[in-house]
């Protein structure tokens, strides 16, 4: 609230307090029985003498002495000068709350990156194996292809040198 809406608030609940007041007053002056009315009033009833009594001091609230209840009075009443809608839209519980978990998120993502960075001295070698494998499968599959293109006599060709070098293997 605004200090006008607080000032307008604060004027009405003192009026209607005193109000009541003099209700109450009344109704207890109107209830007094005629034998009351040769009885004098008693004296506490009189204003005069209450300079004479202790007066009892109200206690402070804690919440509101507390300095982080007074900051947030103080910002909540410069944001209402101010002209702002109020407070932001979202809690507090929920804001934290969502940056905890972008900052989880963020986390898990670098966690990932590094973990497809680095590789361990296993997967190395596995994968260099697994290069060397493809390697060998392409340069099969050229030389299939190639025997494929190659004219008839060639091949033949090639099928005797095989067949004599193992002949000469086993003569051996």
């Amino acid at each position: 609230m605004c200090d006008i809406q607080l000032y307008v608030l604060h004027v009405f609940l003192a009026s209607t307090n005193s109000d009541l007041q003099r209700h109450r007053s009344d109704d207890i002056h109107r209830r007094l029985s005629p034998a009351s009315s040769y009885v004098p009033p008693p004296d506490y009833m009189d204003g005069d003498e209450d300079e004479d009594l202790i007066k009892p001091k109200k206690l402070m609230n804690p919440i509101k002495a507390s300095r982080s209840h007074q900051e947030l009075h103080r910002e909540l009443l410069s944001s209402c000068r101010r002209g702002g809608s109020g407070v932001e839209t979202k809690p507090e519980l929920q804001r934290v709350l969502e940056s905890r978990k972008r900052d989880q998120l963020i986390r898990q993502r670098k966690q990932e990156e590094e973990a497809r960075r680095k590789i361990s001295p296993l997967e190395a070698e596995l994968l260099k194996r697994h290069m060397k494998l493809e390697e060998m499968d392409r340069q099969q599959e050229q030389q299939q292809e190639e025997n494929l293109r190659a004219p008839e006599f060639v091949k033949v060709r090639e099928n005797l040198r095989r067949t004599s070098f193992h002949a000469d293997e086993k003569e051996v």
